[in-house]
């Protein structure tokens, strides 16, 4: 199988320090990547972190990655100006966006596998270009795979995924006054869809069980603390289940996250960020991996942000970019057959 494509994210974060660290512990089940980034940066990173210096072999493209147990394949793309830990520079824009520009033609080209992007800081990248215009990662790769051919229900829906529990975003980066007027019936039908395919699809679930969480405290207590969960929830579970999901209505989110309540399903939806979050991370905080899913690519990234509070101190813990390695090469895997 072809190498994943990994995108350096922020080099003023703690993405390069998390690829430095993962190839330095490597091991056989390390899957093969190609870091598409700066390689002098990769460096100063392993230098600061005090990893040992990795022997690097420039690549030209995904297409031309070789394994060699020695050698970490990097793409180089150049930074305009060195990075300085924690004091991110919006001259090195054009480079973090490029790197996700190569990562997604790579997969989307098959040469390579599947994406993994380091942590990028928004508000850097729209300082350079302010058309940037999107919130993440998740809407710009969608918006640049939109045009793939694509048979299954097409996301992007977020996903944050951890040993024990796997938790999708009906909204992702709404502010939460405006949560109640976005959950309308066929946006979570939407969603529903777009999970249950994944699960099958992508974690080899046959017969996937999908729980909704409610928008309201007790999931509306009848439709006594508001009505989201009688008008728009449960009629979207009610046309999910007479397509052939396995479906429940409307749960009290409260208390749906505890041991005994996640082995009744497979993923959860929660209905805005933070009630969906705030387990998952309660949970998996060093191991849980953001998934876009309903993509014709595989896309994963750490769950957590650039770290600039600790760049280039080598405290970073790479659990999390480790995991979403592994994660991607398992899915990449189910989709090749």
């Amino acid at each position: 199988m072809k190498p994943l494509a990994v995108s350096m994210g922020d080099p003023a974060g703690i993405g390069l320090e998390l690829a430095a660290r993962v190839w330095a512990e490597r091991d056989e089940s390390t899957p093969p990547f190609v870091l598409i980034g700066d390689p002098d940066a990769l460096l100063r990173a392993a230098k600061r972190a005090r990893l040992p210096e990795p022997r690097l072999r420039l690549v030209k493209s995904a297409e031309t990655f070789v394994a060699d147990g020695d050698a970490l394949a990097v793409w180089p793309v150049s930074l305009e100006l060195e990075e300085t830990p924690g004091e991110p520079e919006s001259l090195n824009a054009e480079a973090v966006v490029e790197a996700i520009n190569l990562g997604v033609h790579a997969v989307s080209g098959a040469t390579a596998a599947a994406l993994v992007t380091l942590p990028i800081a928004k508000s850097v990248l729209m300082q350079t270009n302010p058309d940037f215009g999107f919130l993440g990662h998740t809407e710009y790769i969608a918006y640049h795979t939109q045009d793939i051919p694509w048979p299954n229900t097409r996301g992007p829906v977020m996903m944050l995924a951890g040993p024990t529990l796997k938790v999708a975003l009906a909204t992702i980066h709404a502010p939460l006054k405006d949560v109640p007027a976005a959950i309308m019936p066929d946006l979570i039908v939407h969603v529903g869809r777009v999970v249950g395919e994944a699960l099958q699809r992508d974690f080899g679930i046959d017969t996937p069980r999908i729980a909704l969480c409610g928008l309201n405290p007790h999931a509306g207590e009848d439709g006594h603390i508001g009505r989201e969960e009688l008008d728009i929830i449960n009629p979207a579970a009610e046309v999910l289940r007479a397509e052939g999901w396995t479906v429940s209505n409307a749960c009290s989110a409260d208390a749906l996250f505890h041991q005994g309540a996640r082995a009744s399903y497979d993923a959860a939806i929660a209905m805005y960020h933070d009630q969906g979050l705030i387990p998952i991370k309660t949970l998996h905080f060093w191991d849980a991996v953001n998934i876009t899913l309903g993509l014709p690519i595989v896309r994963t990234s750490p769950d957590h942000g650039t770290g600039f509070d600790i760049a280039g101190k080598g405290v970073a813990r790479a659990d999390s970019f480790r995991a979403a390695l592994t994660l991607a090469w398992d899915m990449a895997k189910r989709r090749a057959g």
